[in-house]
């Protein structure tokens, strides 16, 4: 069985000074390859010299062969995980908490495993998030952690689970765009292990080249040869050795086709790898502050005591940084990621959540492969050259033990090898290993700088540009320069019509934005009444119901729905409308449309509970509240409309914590659609709680 509790810790810290009271308007502030704005959040600035004993709400999770603590405190990451098998922390535990001034608002600490979204480092990476902890009939169970991001208004949740028998953390991440407007995300999971001069990098066999962030430049790989970071490697040096790279250096890799990265210690002959579907996460990174003083010097900076470390990043939706993804209103991504422990393997060359292999030349006539399972299993393994079988034998696998293996092959080609895993019982195959063909393949192209407006040539390449330039959160060029020269060459172009509209609507200038955007619909639709793209009419209701002009923001929503993209976030707001107006049937009938098309969108949920509890259906409520919070265990719309069932909040105040952020959030969403008195009923629990800050008074007197 797994289990998880509550326990409180006493770690060693240097704690951070007071957050800035004045808001840093960072504009053009480079951090990370992107945009280094950070407000609404404060911004801390100092440090204390001077460690205390500070105690923390941890949440431990364990099983028979891992033990994990998450402190949802500190951003809800992972600040420990043990391999109770090899008696190691198999991710780098740093026993203090030490931060530096690095993150993106500041205080920022070494170790464990750090989730990075919206962007990276992200701002609440040293603040307090949500958590929950769920337990399920097979055994397993999860600790949620969430949070509600104030820059986008996103929200992103970690579920971290560990099963019976499994010797693997599995993390379960959703984030999801709470706006009506486009969102863009990215996601990196920030694992850190100890190393020394014997721990090296563990990279799929296909990866041949690396990038730094933006694609600003590129090196081979393992082997580089060139110049990378200003460092010499003409020589031909292995950079996935962390001896070998003095300076601070990052790499990432592209267009692996296997699901996997990590590293090991080739003294203690142990490693970590992190597994996912590499058609969703191709991210690969290491980053190191160098094997030299510089690096020595920042290790002193965050730990007392515990030595050096690298980080073995994943990507998700991301394949370098910055690298963006597109979010469309109320969209919901999820991915599943997977961090385990292994030893005596050697350099992996191919696995999955449940399976990791290692194949090498032995001796001339033989080779030698290991395989280690994160479950017990009964496996048939099969090695085949070009025209027999070397090696076909069941077995049965455990995390306990390593299978290690030499089979004669005689004068057959290497390269002609194949390693077969199948279920001994289905026969299906579970993971399959060949050589990479043994060809040169040449280095892919750094990355150009974008042309200046004035010497782009067609309008399109302006539109592509100057949306790059927003999805990539540039902090340096402005999109508009593009858009604007686009329009003075074609005033009627639909695309930078529409994008100028929305990027005023963002901005609060609903009239300028509504000029732009009837530009794009009147265009669109002069010959096509009917139009294939409906995202400028769905615009152009927004700066509408901005306006108060409700009637006509209805009017254009529910054209916008005449197109399937836009049909749940159409839907939805025609349903905001509809409920602000009295119109209760009309909403009840335009939020069931809207969940057709998008089940997952978490307030449209939310606002189903109200309806029903409004139209008096209270079991149909309960049921659809206990629905939705399955899926999304901090819908605190659908437990607030629970507790105001029940007349009791207490669930509802435990599960939103003392954050007035959360409170604000969620009256908001019953504020668009004129749901004042819930409103004004959860700011209450606020003030009287005192969990509220001056905009909250400000939104309770609106």
């Amino acid at each position: 069985m797994a289990k998880a509790w509550k326990e409180k810790v006493t770690i060693p810290t240097y704690e951070v000074g007071t957050p800035e009271k004045a808001p840093m308007f960072l504009e053009k502030r480079v951090y990370q390859g992107s945009s280094g704005v950070v407000y609404p959040y404060p911004v801390i600035e100092s440090i204390s010299d001077e460690k205390r004993d500070v105690e923390y709400d941890a949440i431990y999770l364990e099983n028979e062969y891992l033990k994990v603590m998450i402190l949802p405190q500190l951003g809800g990451r992972v600040q420990m995980a043990y391999d109770k098998i090899a008696r190691r922390h198999f991710i780098y535990y740093n026993h203090v908490i030490k931060p530096a001034l690095v993150g993106l608002a500041g205080p920022w600490i070494s170790g464990g495993i750090e989730f990075n979204w919206p962007q990276h480092h992200r701002p609440s990476t040293y603040m307090p998030i949500d958590s929950h902890i769920e337990e399920h009939e097979d055994g397993s169970v999860t600790v949620w952690v969430s949070e509600m991001e104030r820059m986008f208004h996103q929200k992103g949740m970690a579920g971290f689970t560990l099963r019976p028998g499994c010797a693997y953390l599995e993390i379960h991440g959703v984030v999801y765009n709470r706006t009506e407007m486009p969102q863009t995300f990215l996601w990196w999971a920030n694992p850190a292990v100890a190393v020394n001069d014997h721990y090296q990098s563990v990279f799929p066999p296909d990866i041949n080249a690396v990038f730094d962030h933006g694609k600003r430049a590129v090196s081979s790989f393992p082997i580089a040869t060139g110049t990378y970071y200003k460092m010499d490697y003409s020589a031909g040096v292995d950079i996935s050795n962390y001896k070998n790279i003095k300076v601070p250096t990052s790499y990432m890799a592209v267009n692996s086709k296997y699901d996997f990265e990590g590293g090991y210690e080739n003294d203690t002959r142990c490693g970590m790898l992190h597994v996912a579907n590499h058609h969703v996460s191709p991210g690969k990174k290491q980053w190191t502050w160098g094997n030299g003083d510089f690096g020595q010097a920042w290790d002193r900076n965050l730990t007392d005591e515990d030595g050096p470390y690298i980080e073995l990043m994943a990507g998700v939706y991301t394949e370098n940084q910055p690298d963006f993804t597109w979010l469309m209103p109320y969209e919901e991504k999820s991915f599943v990621q997977y961090f385990m422990p292994y030893r005596e393997l050697g350099i992996v060359k191919n696995a999955s959540k449940d399976l990791l292999l290692n194949i090498d030349p032995e001796r001339e006539d033989s080779v030698r492969f290991r395989v280690f399972a994160t479950s017990r299993k009964q496996v048939r393994i099969t090695l085949r050259g070009a025209d027999q079988t070397y090696y076909d034998q069941t077995v049965i696998l455990s995390p306990e033990q390593v299978l290690d293996e030499v089979a004669r092959i005689g004068d057959e080609c290497f390269a002609n090898l194949t390693l077969i895993l199948r279920d001994a019982e289905t026969g299906r195959e579970l993971l399959t290993w060949q050589p990479e063909p043994d060809v040169v393949k040449p280095l892919p192209d750094a990355a150009e700088a974008a042309l200046l407006p004035e010497e782009i040539k067609t309008t399109e390449q302006l539109y592509l540009t100057g949306l790059h330039l927003e999805q990539y959160r540039h902090a340096t060029y402005n999109p508009v320069d593009y858009y604007e020269e686009a329009l003075r060459r074609d005033p009627l172009d639909v695309r930078n019509n529409n994008a100028l509209g929305l990027w005023y609507l963002r901005r609060g200038q609903f009239r300028k934005a509504e000029g732009y955007l009837r530009t794009a619909v009147r265009v669109l639709m002069k010959r096509n009444p009917n139009p294939y793209d409906g995202e400028p009419l769905y615009n152009l209701a927004l700066a509408l119901k901005y306006q108060g002009r409700y009637q006509e923001a209805y009017n254009w929503f529910y054209k916008s729905t005449w197109n399937a993209a836009w049909q749940d976030a159409g839907y939805f707001a025609c349903a905001q409308i509809s409920l602000m107006q009295g119109r209760t049937e009309d909403a009840m009938d335009e939020i069931e449309r809207s969940l057709i098309r998008n089940t997952h969108n978490h307030k449209a949920r939310a606002l189903k509970a109200t309806l029903l509890a409004r139209q008096g259906r209270t079991d149909e409520a309960r049921r659809w509240i206990e629905e939705s919070l399955a899926i999304d265990p901090f819908n605190f719309g659908c437990l607030y409309e629970r507790c105001l069932l029940d007349r009791d909040m207490s669930a509802l105040e435990e599960r939103m914590r003392d954050n007035a952020h959360n409170y604000d959030e969620i009256a908001l969403d019953y504020c668009a659609a004129g749901c004042w008195r819930e409103a004004l009923g959860l700011w209450g629990i606020a003030v009287n709680h005192d969990i509220t800050t001056p905009m909250t008074y400000y939104y309770i007197g609106w």
